[in-house]
């Protein structure tokens, strides 16, 4: 590991893709000149006092041959990806200045694309969306006021396809290790009279996963139609996806990924496994997976719908209108080994004078959801004052029901009832008010006020069989002040201070006692830029302060969910500092490195004690000061160095630094994720002849020296008396080298 930390210290001093902002203007024209809808309502500029990171459509093409969108944008500052089957296909993730999925605000054209309850972002349900993404841009910290649940890591912005001057077809295959491929096929129409433009796409995506029977079959589709006119832009999207996901939720135990075969044993013996599971964990090694049953799936079906206008009013006013609707329907499947009767409200079953009281049984759980709602922006800009009035309206209703399909034993049930049935209802209205005021030649004033209104109510009767009715409605007030002060052409500082407050999550309402405190995070932002023709580099620090930031405390409810609770105060701060430099007109060198505290001022810690016979229910509680958050790195580093010996050709290596992760909030090191360094190596290859009017070949070398790490994980304990403690890690092994080899070809 000593190694790893001297070649990260040599990247510490530049940032990922800062030498493409010219190129990125220059795309920004063109796409302007088409009249596109663009998403300038929630996106920063260059005026902007924020942390920000952009990828124009080239970048994410280089990347885009068949992972995920968190894999996309991996070497971007403060980012880690993670992968549950290990191959970066299927349910993935990515946590941002250490804040995971669920405190990233996801919008695509401006519209919210987090899961309202839940406020995660489940990308798996639109795969390969990336293929029809004009532009992508990360805000880290609270960012400017966006639409959706609130930042408190980061926001990401995407934008889909923009209209094309020319038609084209384009087909895209990739083949890869684990039997992953990805096949699409795309077809634009090009302006049409020039007011006409129309895009569709279809792809498929498969994987047999790094990790045992973690395999995902992915299909999705694209279609836009674009009207533009003199000052009017309309365009209409459909798309959407359907995923079937082998299950590898649970992990593999940290005593299998140690070859620790005492461990091992102590595994099975501490969770009553089946025989099968047990030989599995004895001989399947780094790519275990805990389930068995051969359709334990996820199989979920999302479709969007999006209308949006842009009207020129004038040549100072203009007026964006979106609507919005989605659709989500899906289960998870799972069999289930001698499971209660009670535990589904059903009644033992007596056979003469036998009293059965549990069966094997396969459920299915089920999520059908509904999703609306509008945007708007009306934009003022003249040369010294630019104003966005801006917000949107959004109503949730989400349907949450069981079924048992099979079972060994029939109870006082038929098959395909309604085990527990409850609905979720959030309604979410928020107004802001932007402004950037060019004081004089040097400053900038820029101004934000978000006023937020929440919603959120669920009833019915939960999983675990208990009634539930609860939820609560908010107020929060956001506001964001900055200025930027210009030292040259080509450098300037910035400073910005915002306040955020965000509302619980579905299942902080359910699994605790009291109702749940909304959070607060302050942001203060102070950074320097730099551009020049040869180098770029940005140097940022931040501080963000939160009260009543929710953490897991390592309570469990009552189907073994982790529990979350307020901790009064905690806090995020560090620096990033981001960089590019053209050694010489064949060497570019891309990289960035944050070094972070991640901390928590008091934490209690809650353990469950079940007494030396099993028969005691004692809460155990450990407090800590100054303790680390959770999945929180002190140091995050990423590397892009490219060699072009000829324009069309290009090799790059791609790094990744990611230190030591606690799994939970107590900075104890045996509860770690380790440190890992990870290599990539890329070659890139275009071409053109008469009849194929771009010709794409991109192979991809994964992990190049087969290193052996986990990214993700988790971790629980109990204890029967004094002498019967358990303490288990279960961590998310990812896959040795392996390759994908992408052919594309445009007509």
């Amino acid at each position: 590991m000593k190694k790893n930390v001297l070649l990260i210290s040599a990247v510490a001093l530049l940032s990922h893709g800062l030498l493409a902002q010219t190129k990125q203007q220059k795309d920004s024209i063109k796409t302007i000149g088409l009249k596109e809808i663009i998403v300038s309502t929630t996106r920063a500029g260059d005026k902007t006092p924020v942390a920000y990171s952009n990828l124009n459509k080239e970048e994410i093409e280089t990347r885009n041959i068949g992972q995920d969108l968190p894999y996309l944008l991996n070497f971007t500052p403060s980012l880690v990806a993670t992968s549950d089957a290990g191959a970066g296909v299927g349910y993935t993730g990515m946590r941002i200045r250490g804040s995971d999925a669920s405190r990233v605000n996801i919008t695509i054209n401006g519209i919210p694309f987090n899961d309202p309850e839940s406020q995660g972002s489940f990308l798996v349900n639109v795969p390969d969306l990336s293929s029809s993404v004009n532009s992508i841009q990360i805000q880290r910290g609270v960012g400017t006021s966006t639409n959706g649940s609130g930042a408190f890591g980061a926001s990401v912005n995407l934008e889909t396809s923009a209209p094309s001057q020319d038609a084209f077809a384009e087909i895209n295959n990739s083949f890869g290790s684990f039997g992953t491929r990805k096949h699409n096929v795309i077809l634009n129409s090009g302006l049409i009279n020039d007011k006409w433009s129309f895009e569709g796409r279809l792809s498929k995506i498969a994987s047999d996963g790094y990790v045992d029977r973690s395999a995902s079959n992915l299909k999705s589709y694209y279609l836009s139609g674009s009207y533009l006119a003199n000052k009017t832009t309309i365009k209409a999207l459909v798309f959407g996806g359907k995923e079937i996901t082998h299950q590898a939720w649970y992990g593999t135990p940290e005593a299998i990924l140690n070859n620790d075969a005492d461990g091992i044993e102590a595994v099975i013996a501490n969770n009553g496994v089946t025989e099968e599971q047990a030989n599995n964990m004895r001989n399947d090694g780094r790519t275990f997976n805990w389930y068995t049953y051969e359709n334990e799936v996820d199989d979920y079906t999302q479709d969007h719908y999006q209308l949006h206008l842009n009207q020129e009013i004038s040549d100072k006013w203009s007026l964006n209108l979106s609507g919005h609707y989605t659709y989500g329907r899906g289960y998870f499947e799972q069999f289930k080994n001698d499971d209660n009767f009670s535990d589904y409200g059903l009644d033992n079953i007596t056979v003469g004078s036998e009293t059965i009281e549990s069966s094997d049984i396969i459920r299915r759980r089920w999520l059908d959801n509904d999703f609306y709602g509008f945007t708007y922006g009306l934009n003022f800009n003249t040369s010294k004052l630019s104003t966005i009035l801006g917000g949107g309206y959004h109503y949730f209703s989400g349907d949450h029901f069981g079924e048992i399909i099979w079972a060994q034993y029939a109870a006082n049930m038929s098959l395909g009832d309604r085990y527990y049935d409850n609905v979720g209802v959030k309604k979410d209205f928020n107004t802001f008010l932007k402004a950037n005021y060019q004081i004089n030649d040097k400053f900038n004033l820029f101004g934000d006020l978000q006023l937020r209104k929440v919603n959120y109510h669920t009833v019915g009767i939960d999983s675990d069989q208990r009634v539930i009715a609860t939820g609560d409605n908010y107020s929060f007030f956001n506001p964001k002040f900055g200025l930027t002060y210009q030292l040259s052409d080509n450098a300037n500082l910035y400073a910005s201070y915002a306040i955020s407050n965000r509302e619980p999550e579905r299942n902080d309402f359910i699994d605790n006692s009291e109702l749940p405190k909304h959070e607060s995070m302050r942001d203060l932002e102070v950074g320097y830029k730099r551009n020049t023709k040869n180098y770029a580099v940005e140097l940022n620090f931040y501080n963000m302060s939160y009260d009543n930031q929710l953490v897991l405390t390592g309570a469990l409810n009552d189907v073994g969910s982790n529990v979350r609770t307020n901790v009064a105060k905690s806090y995020r701060r560090g620096i990033e500092l981001n960089g590019g430099i053209k050694l010489s007109q064949q060497f570019d060198w891309n990289a960035n490195v944050t070094f972070s505290q991640n901390k928590i001022e008091n934490f209690t810690e809650v353990l469950y004690d079940y007494g030396a016979a099993w028969d005691e229910y004692n809460v155990v509680e450990n407090g800590y000061k100054d303790s680390d958050i959770a999945f929180s790195p002190n140091v995050i580093a990423g590397s892009n160095f490219s060699y072009s010996p000829i324009e069309a050709f290009k090799i790059s290596l791609l790094s990744k630094y990611v230190g030591k992760q606690y799994l939970d909030n107590t900075s104890n090191d045996d509860r770690t994720i380790d440190a890992y360094f990870v290599n990539n190596l890329q070659f890139t290859f275009n071409f053109k002849t008469k009849l194929i009017k771009d010709i794409g070949l991109n192979l991809l070398v994964n992990n190049l020296l087969d290193y052996e790490y986990e990214s993700n994980g988790y971790t629980f304990g109990y204890s029967a008396g004094s002498d019967y403690v358990v303490r288990e890690n279960y961590l998310y092994p990812q896959a040795g080298r392996n390759f994908l080899l992408a052919l594309k070809l445009r007509f």
